[in-house]
């Protein structure tokens, strides 16, 4: 079986070595075009069609604009970006009323469309109309900010707009920075829509009607999106165009593929490798790795609520003392990331008002046994840990550990490696009761979390939690004005995630960025994948 997958290897390699080197290119143009091999593909160029994956979301931050965007800070000597910073894109500037009612957006006098068109206030509104309208993914995201209906959005002149909150809501402006908000031109798509399609979701699938920094060339869902640079676009920091004139970006599964393109020289970035292979290139030195903890993400181990033995107290609080953590990080990470136990706190309080945070959870194996006597099973209870097949290189070791670890205090684990379409049928079911899983918040706030991961019937709340006081204080954080108040909440919230340990925080996985030396710029981004924008060469 190795020698059959190192074959494949070897074609791939090939032949996307060979598909780089048939351009005509100088050196010049080489150093001009920026390269990009992904293991995912980019399956449509609208980041609206439900089933968009992230490298097409990545594709649409650079082809469209939105109204703003996230500003970018340092995080541990990192660039990530700055939640807390939300920056003009077609917005020249913007302001929010006293009473946070009302937020208007100056547009840009000078931005136009790809096709020359100008960008004006009629597109904005036809654009987050859609956006909240049409059966598309933004719908849901802009729910969170409080933007439900096309009647908020409102065409105050050609270059101004506005838009108004039922209350105020401190993730409205944040949630148009996403990557669904993207504002389109209105009249080519409408050019393009049927009686049956008004808003153009097929055409936009696969043709582009945006003011972005780059034009597409070419697209191959599945397969390959070539862009040139709109020399037009000004919208970068400086204010000028994107550095690159070409993008080349192009899917290729296999990891070791991945890494052995970039350490060749045939390709400039990648992200998501094999943390085995991350280290490995790491050490020779040759080649730039950037590792960013995901501070918006999190990996869990998740115990459902109500399938007994679940439904228990005291059964998770002993599960929690029963891992193996630090033998769990270095297996399934290789230690890469931002570790989420072994915490102390004082006097059993939280201290920070965070989401995630350090728990006070290590391997205890007396204090496990204790909790199970107090849940009246001493003799423990047979259960299955299911986990992700997409996911089997860091969660495959860290199943085995769960295994062992737990099997020394009467807990028999069957492991579970259930094919993807599976595992998000049964989660969606809400029919596994032990797994891990991982959250992504595009928008990390602590109350964010709680409301998106904690509670209400849907498939985030892995856990199935159904907790009144966490339900109601979280809702209540969300329109919380006062920072201390704001504050106090969250450390509530966080003394009732462990006081009744519905799940179990494990990491914050890194993101290993792996590149050439030549390249600058890179920024951890909401969505966990690569802004071509802020890219460039030295």
């Amino acid at each position: 079986m190795r020698g059959r997958m190192v074959g494949l290897t070897l074609v791939g390699f090939t032949a996307l070595a060979l598909s780089f080197r048939a351009e005509p290119v100088s050196a010049q143009s080489r150093a001009e075009t920026l390269r990009y091999v992904m293991g995912a593909t980019v399956n449509t160029l609208d980041p609206n069609v439900p089933g968009s994956t992230r490298e097409a979301f990545a594709v649409s931050l650079s082809t469209y604009d939105r109204l703003v965007s996230f500003g970018r800070k340092q995080l541990n000597g990192k660039w990530v970006f700055d939640l807390d910073k939300i920056t003009g894109e077609l917005a020249e500037s913007y302001e929010v009323s006293p009473d946070g009612l009302k937020l208007t957006f100056h547009l840009r006098k000078d931005a136009k469309f790809q096709d020359g068109t100008p960008v004006t206030a009629e597109d904005v509104k036809w654009s987050l109309d859609r956006a909240v309208t049409a059966p598309v993914l933004g719908k849901a995201q802009l729910l969170t900010g409080s933007m439900t209906s096309a009647d908020q959005f409102r065409v105050i002149d050609p270059l101004t707009f506005e838009v108004t909150l039922p209350k105020p809501d401190k993730l409205a402006l944040p949630n148009l920075a996403t990557v669904y908000p993207i504002i389109i031109n209105s009249k080519l798509a409408k050019a393009n829509a049927t009686t049956d399609d008004p808003w153009a979701i097929a055409w936009l699938k696969e043709h582009t009607a945006g003011s972005g920094a780059y034009v597409i060339e070419t697209f191959k869902p599945g397969e390959q999106v070539i862009m040139k640079r709109n020399e037009a676009w000004n919208r970068g920091t400086p204010e000028k165009a994107a550095s690159f004139k070409r993008l080349i970006i192009q899917t290729v599964p296999e990891p070791a593929t991945r890494a052995n393109l970039v350490e060749r020289g045939d390709a400039d970035i990648t992200i998501d490798l094999q943390a085995s292979d991350v280290q490995s290139l790491e050490s020779k030195g040759t080649l730039k790795v950037i590792s960013t903890p995901q501070y918006n993400a999190v990996t869990f181990i998740s115990m459902n609520n109500t399938i007994p033995p679940f439904d228990n107290i005291n059964v998770r609080r002993a599960v929690a003392f029963a891992l193996p953590y630090d033998d769990m990080f270095k297996a399934a990470l290789f230690g890469r990331g931002t570790p989420l136990f072994n915490s102390e706190w004082k006097d059993g309080k939280p201290t920070t008002s965070a989401f995630p945070f350090p728990q006070p959870v290590k391997l205890d194996l007396d204090k496990a046994k204790e909790y199970l006597k107090a849940a009246g099973m001493s003799d423990g209870f047979s259960t299955t840990f299911s986990f992700n097949v997409g996911q089997a290189s860091t969660a495959e070791p860290m199943a085995a550990l769960v295994k062992e670890s737990l099997g020394k205090i009467g807990i028999k684990v069957d492991i579970q490696k259930l094919p993807d379409a599976q595992m998000s049928t049964q989660i969606n079911e809400k029919k596994l009761p032990f797994f891990t899983e991982g959250i992504v918040a595009w928008l990390p706030s602590t109350d964010y979390f709680y409301r998106n991961f904690y509670t209400g019937n849907q498939r985030w709340n892995y856990a199935s939690i159904d907790n009144p006081e966490l339900t109601a204080l979280a809702q209540q954080a969300r329109f919380e004005p006062d920072k201390t108040k704001y504050d106090e909440e969250s450390l509530k919230l966080n003394a009732i995630h462990v006081e009744t340990m519905p799940q179990i925080a494990l990491w914050q996985p890194a993101q290993d960025a792996v590149m050439a030396k030549s390249l600058d710029g890179y920024t951890y981004q909401f969505h966990r994948q690569v802004d071509y924008r802020d890219l460039s060469r030295k």
